[in-house]
């Protein structure tokens, strides 16, 4: 059961509307006094898991501060990240379709804040014809377009580079350059060997691009890991302007490297 929290002020317009969340702020004014009485703000943990697959949801989320994960599972417990979602966007698409079972399970990847609504309020809204149905509906194909794009990834391109992606995915929906992820996380977000994440990621930090010590890296240099990334994460950036140009990821700027040696720098822990 999700804890309810007050709204941080920062989260809310003059009106009260969350404007964290890129989808949600996007809403024309008459939509946004009908949603915003079902809005409830909650924090999300690490770990937490929102749907498994093949569940009947009884929310949808809209992230603020927190990241969500889709993952396929196999039957033996091997994983592999689909899409992840932040303040771009919303999970739980597939309420969008009329469908009311998960095509994936969803795990908060990052921490934080979140909108959730109602399952059976969104269906009541998706009855309404006009720009928030268009809207939602083009952020779905969006997100569909991204779990293609992984898929290709996964396939075909090298370690070096997912992890490379990935990286940068996790940077476009937080505050920081610093992302809490551990071997072990890194690993089953990209469907890989722990050994191959941990020399992947040993090559990043020989080439000053990115900094690591327990469970933390740090983004040294952003130019230099859109570089090394394949051509995945930008074709799936393009995807999601040209659907949804007034919802654009935002790269979040690095900060220089800390002067300060970091402890354990060259073991990512599980």
């Amino acid at each position: 059961m999700h804890s309810t929290i007050a709204p941080q002020k920062q989260d809310l317009s003059p009106h009260g509307w969350p404007v964290r969340n890129q989808l949600l702020a996007a809403f024309p004014t008459a939509d946004r006094q009908r949603w915003l009485p079902h809005l409830e703000c909650i924090s999300l943990s690490c770990g937490q898991v929102l749907y498994e697959t093949g569940s009947t949801p009884a929310f949808v989320y809209f992230p603020s501060t927190a990241a969500v994960s889709l993952m396929s599972l196999t039957r033996d417990g091997a994983s592999a990240e689909l899409a992840v979602i932040g303040h771009e966007g919303m999970a739980g698409i597939a309420m969008l379709s009329g469908g009311s079972v998960m095509f994936s399970q969803a795990v908060v990847q990052a921490s934080g804040q979140a909108y959730r609504l109602r399952a059976q309020v969104l269906q009541a809204e998706l009855q309404r014809p006009g720009p928030t149905l268009s809207l939602l509906l083009r952020y779905s194909l969006s997100l569909m377009a991204n779990v293609a794009q992984s898929a290709l990834c996964n396939r075909y391109h090298s370690i070096d580079q997912q992890l490379s992606r990935r990286l940068l995915l996790g940077l476009d929906r937080s505050d920081s350059a610093e992302l809490a992820m551990t071997q072990e996380g890194v690993a089953n977000l990209l469907g890989v060997r722990r050994e191959g994440v941990t020399a992947a990621a040993l090559k990043l930090q020989q080439a000053g691009v990115i900094r690591y010590r327990r469970g933390q890296i740090f983004v040294l240099d952003r130019e230099k890991l859109e570089q090394r990334a394949c051509e995945c994460y930008g074709s799936a950036r393009k995807e999601h302007e040209r659907l949804l140009p007034r919802l654009q990821l935002l790269p979040t700027p690095v900060p220089r490297a800390p002067r300060r040696a970091w402890p354990g720098a060259l073991s990512l822990a599980t």
